[in-house]
């Protein structure tokens, strides 16, 4: 078992779900208590709680207190459904609760599943790193966002429990900064040594630095490996790809998608132009500035050297209809 700083963001507690308020770190930590399945929606849909494996377990406990407090199961896991369209985990353990004949029970299990996942993520993907590794990461992808250690960060933290890791280098990730407040947080409760760069600072990172490896998470692979993830994810790999660095992405299997062919089918979600315009209250945007802001992007399978699962190490070609198969 991997020693880290545990942190568990969702917590079953006697008929209620205790969510970790995700937008209040690093500064303080808040805990919001959902009694009905609809503030498990709206925190979900307001990013108190995010990440792809994590957006999956919230909304399993979402559907499940539905069950327990004797609500409406097909309103309720319609409209968790609705919360985040790009994150397939979320569609995935909606579909297992509501078939279960013990929904709470299901939701538990799920957890579990995610965290045993992780563990083998962590070992697998470190598994590819040499001595002294230099590994960049992007968005935040352990505890916070998953359920145990992670999955791209959880490699970063086996690869420091194993002696290979030098540093992590992290990305700012704007415009919602989980790299610098999220993973830093997590990286420095842990004593793993990390430095934050701002997303720009990436190429010349490349350029004037080793680095051993660029490593992000997914919130949908396609059955060819095309996989959405933060954006800004395409862009590292394309750097990665300019500089002669590994690209690889770290998943479970819960977030491979092989109902779709290609990234093309992937929606992509877009967000209020206030996460660009504002810190915090305050506009620093000129009144009325037109903003696009998505969420995610996706990285072409031609960018990605490996894909870490659960399951293994996938190599390129990538067939996910395959693996979909065998576990089924």
């Amino acid at each position: 078992m991997l020693a880290f700083v545990s942190i568990d963001p969702v917590k079953w507690e006697s008929g209620e779900l205790a969510i970790l308020d995700q937008r209040q770190l690093p500064q303080k930590e808040e805990w919001i208590v959902a009694e009905e399945w609809e503030q498990v929606a709206e925190a979900i849909r307001s990013m108190a709680v995010r990440g792809a494996p994590l957006i999956g377990i919230a909304a399993a406990y979402g559907l499940a207190l539905a069950h327990f407090k004797g609500r409406d199961m097909v309103i309720a896991k319609a409209g968790l459904a609705a919360t985040r369209p790009t994150a397939v985990n979320l569609f995935h353990a909606l579909d297992r609760v509501f078939a279960a004949e013990d929904p709470l029970a299901e939701a538990h299990a799920l957890l579990q599943e995610e965290a045993d996942a992780n563990d083998r993520i962590a070992a697998n993907g470190a598994s590819l790193l040499s001595e002294n590794a230099t590994v960049m990461t992007i968005c935040n992808t352990g505890g916070l966002a998953t359920v145990g250690v992670g999955t791209a960060l959880g490699v970063i933290r086996k690869a420091h429990a194993l002696g290979k890791l030098k540093e992590a280098v992290l990305l700012e990730t704007r415009p919602r900064q989980q790299g610098m407040k999220l993973s830093a947080w997590e990286l420095q409760r842990d004593g793993i040594p990390f430095r934050v760069i701002a997303d720009g600072a990436a190429a010349w990172f490349m350029k004037t630095h080793r680095a051993d490896m660029a490593i992000a998470g997914a919130d949908r692979i396609a059955r060819n490996g095309d996989t959405a993830n933060k954006i800004g994810t395409y862009g590292l790999a394309l750097l990665a790809r300019a500089h002669d660095v590994r690209f690889v992405v770290a998943a479970p299997t819960s977030t491979v998608d092989p109902r779709i062919e290609s990234g093309r089918e992937i929606p992509i979600e877009e967000r209020e132009p206030a996460e660009l315009t504002h810190v915090g209250s305050e506009q620093i945007a000129p009144r009325d500035c037109p903003v696009w802001n998505p969420a995610f992007d996706v990285t072409p399978a031609a960018l990605i050297d490996a894909i870490v699962t659960d399951a293994g190490i996938h190599s390129p070609p990538f067939d996910f209809g395959v693996l979909a198969r065998s576990h089924s």
